[in-house]
C-alpha cells in the first residue's frame, strides 16, 4: 500500500506543488493512452469482422512479428526499453487475437443461424424487408 506524499505536512510545499504538477501531467497522459487504446481496439474489431466474414485466421504471425520489430525500433528511438515495448505489444496482440476469435465464433454461429432461418423461410414463402433488417 502506498501513501500520498503530497499530503505530508512535513514535505516542502514547493516539492508538493511540483509532484502535483507532474502527476497531473501523468494523469493526462494515462487518459490519452486509454483513449488511444480504445480507438485501436475499434479498428482491430473492424479487422476482426472483416477476417471473420472472409474466413481468415484470427492471428497473423508474420504481421505480428513485423509490428513487434517496428515497435522495438520506435521504442529505441524514444529511449524506451524495447523489451518493455515488446511485452506491452504482445499483451495487446493477445487481446486482439482473443477478440478476433470471439468475433469469428459469433459470425460462424450467426451464419449457421441464418442458414437455418433461410431454409425455414424458403418453406414459408416470400418475406418483405421493412427496414433495419426486420423481415415480415
Amino acid at each position: 500500500m502506498t501513501t500520498s506524499d503530497t499530503g505530508n505536512p512535513e514535505a516542502d510545499p514547493e516539492v508538493r506543488r511540483e509532484l502535483t504538477r507532474l502527476r497531473a501531467s501523468i494523469d493526462n497522459i494515462d487518459a490519452a493512452v486509454v483513449h488511444m487504446l480504445a480507438e485501436r481496439f475499434k479498428a482491430t474489431q473492424q479487422v476482426g469482422r472483416l477476417k471473420a466474414r472472409h474466413q481468415l485466421p484470427p492471428a497473423d504471425p508474420a504481421r505480428e512479428a513485423r509490428q513487434i520489430a517496428r515497435l522495438r525500433g520506435l521504442a529505441e528511438d524514444a529511449r524506451l526499453d524495447p523489451a518493455f515495448a515488446e511485452k506491452f505489444l504482445n499483451f495487446i496482440i493477445a487481446e486482439v487475437i482473443r477478440h478476433h476469435e470471439s468475433i469469428a465464433e459469433d459470425t460462424a454461429e450467426a451464419g449457421a443461424g441464418e442458414a437455418v432461418a433461410g431454409e425455414a423461410g424458403a418453406e414459408a414463402g416470400p418475406q418483405t424487408v421493412t427496414g433495419a433488417g426486420d423481415r415480415r
